[in-house]
């Protein structure tokens, strides 16, 4: 069965680690995010996937290729981001016969997709505290009678998760009309074959819509904790690693260092001396993390580094970032609350008791810096010596 995978987006909510970067290849332990979906395709049974491209299209053609995880990879470009049905219909050329549809900025529980291949037509749903949010899903035992896009008062607490499989009619059926959210609703489509077929509804044990900031810490904090411990870089015996920690083939753990895991420390990536790691934390390739630096809970991207005497915790730093000495990361409020963020220019909740910054690429601080919780610093920004910063630059 061809897998259908739509990652053409931006990612504005993710605003500034998409700058450069689509959502869907931000990093998520060993791999980005859309691959982490394309392998759950492949491993429930999909046999060829097609990817839809847009936005920087070329940094997933180049990860993917022609072929992954022993399948081919086909591409369709959709040119502007119009909806979900937009996004499938630019892939219609390619579809031939039952197909399935994921969405590149989700993680699902790889059992349940594989159910979900078998059992098509099929949706697959997962059970939420605010289902106003979501998509929701009616059904009668286990056959899907309806669908309605985020009600104020939900027929039940079944989120749709934007996973599909669909019969080879529906290829000829995604001219749909334009939604209130002037987009092409795949929903629509899914009405449809709820109108003409037998749906079956399958409950997914675990998914994530991962469409902000934290939502990408928590992406990692699921997938760095089903590593499994590997040790091939060049590890000091003076350094301590406890638990699941993986540090590939190219990096360097230095004297003193202790690793905490989950931990994930990639090719071409330094730690140390004396460096304190631990939480669910990812030190991408190239990364640098310096003397006497702590890092819990947080994302390293490829290049970035991390000046002596520093501390960061629960947040996330783009490419090549530049954290001068003494850098400060506070991730906790005073009054207890949850933090905010920043996103598409409202401070929301994250639900997060400790929550830290996000950092575009290029992004540099002076010594001595002090970040306060749920601060943003734009790609490129600079900060001084000694500067406080509790808005986001």
């Amino acid at each position: 069965m061809q897998a259908i995978v739509l990652a053409a987006g931006e990612g504005t909510r993710m605003r500034p680690l998409s700058s450069s970067c689509p959502k869907p290849m931000l990093p998520v332990a060993e791999e980005p995010l859309v691959a982490h979906t394309a392998r759950t395709a492949v491993e429930a049974g999909a046999d060829e996937l097609i990817l839809v491209v847009g936005y920087e299209a070329e940094m997933v053609r180049e990860y993917f290729g022609t072929e992954y995880a022993g399948i081919p990879v086909e591409y369709a470009i959709q040119e502007e981001q119009r909806g979900t049905a937009d996004a499938v219909r630019a892939a219609q050329e390619h579809i031939d016969g039952r197909f399935a549809v994921l969405n590149g900025d989700n993680l699902y529980d790889a059992p349940a997709v594989k159910h979900l291949f078998e059992s098509g037509p099929s949706l697959g749903t997962y059970r939420v505290d605010d289902p106003s949010n979501y998509g929701v899903i009616s059904a009668d035992g286990n056959r899907v009678t309806g669908i309605v896009e985020k009600p104020a008062d939900p027929p039940t607490d079944l989120a749709n998760t934007g996973a599909y499989v669909f019969p080879e009619e529906a290829r000829d059926w995604l001219e749909v009309g334009e939604s209130e959210r002037g987009e092409y609703e795949i929903t629509d489509v899914v009405e449809r074959v709820i109108a003409e077929y037998d749906v079956t509804a399958v409950e997914l044990e675990r998914w994530l819509d991962v469409g902000r900031p934290w939502e990408l810490l928590e992406a990692n904090e699921w997938k760095l904790g089903e590593l499994e411990r590997d040790i091939q870089g060049d590890v000091s015996e003076l350094a301590t690693l406890d638990g699941s920690v993986v540090v590939e083939e190219g990096a360097t753990v230095k004297p003193g260092v202790v690793i905490e895991g989950p931990a994930l420390i990639q090719s071409d990536a330094t730690i140390g001396p004396n460096a304190y790691i631990r939480g669910a934390t990812l030190v991408s390739t190239g990364a640098k993390v310096g003397h006497s630096v702590e890092v819990k809970n947080s994302v390293l991207s490829p290049g970035a580094t991390l000046g002596h005497l520093s501390y960061v915790g629960d947040s996330i730093l783009g490419r090549n970032v530049n954290f001068g000495a003494g850098t400060n990361v506070a991730n906790l409020r005073h009054d207890g609350q949850a933090v905010k963020h920043t996103v598409k220019g409202d401070r929301v909740s994250t639900d997060r008791r400790k929550f830290g910054v996000v950092v575009g690429d290029n992004a540099k601080t002076g010594i001595n810096t002090s970040l306060y919780p749920g601060v943003t610093l734009s790609p490129g920004i600079t900060t001084l010596p000694n500067e406080e910063v509790s808005r986001d630059k």
